[in-house]
């Protein structure tokens, strides 16, 4: 038999959670109300990023190939990340470890490679 008392210190955290994430976003906008500072007007709802209005609608649909050049940035980011500790602990891994990575930077240099040959790095 289950004894339901064992979650209550769950429950209790999460009321905790929900109740301070709410106040953490609530709390802000209603001392903002009453203190006066909520004053829209059309300078302050104006283009603020950039200076001038947007040619298109923020929503619109981004091209495919930014989506490749971002996941082909993150894949040889993560590179990088795994090639600092990898050269730290070279002393420890000896010749397995050296030869592990130069099959994981292959295959790298072969996905760059069909990359750059179906045309994927090139923006136009």
């Amino acid at each position: 038999m289950v004894d339901l008392g064992q979650y209550l210190p769950i429950l209790i955290f999460l009321f905790i959670a929900v109740a301070l994430s709410a106040a953490f976003v609530f709390l802000p906008m209603g001392v903002s109300r009453l203190t006066g500072s909520h004053h829209p007007d059309a300078e302050k709802l104006s283009e603020y990023e950039c200076g001038f209005p947007a040619f298109e609608d923020p929503r619109s649909q981004f091209d495919v190939r930014f989506y490749l050049v971002a996941i082909l940035f993150i894949i040889f980011d993560l590179e990088a990340a795994f090639l600092f500790p990898w050269a730290v602990s070279l002393d420890l891994t000896g010749w397995p470890g050296w030869i592990t990575m130069m099959v994981f930077l292959g295959e790298l240099i072969v996905g760059f490679a069909y990359a750059w040959k179906v045309g994927a790095l090139e923006w136009e």
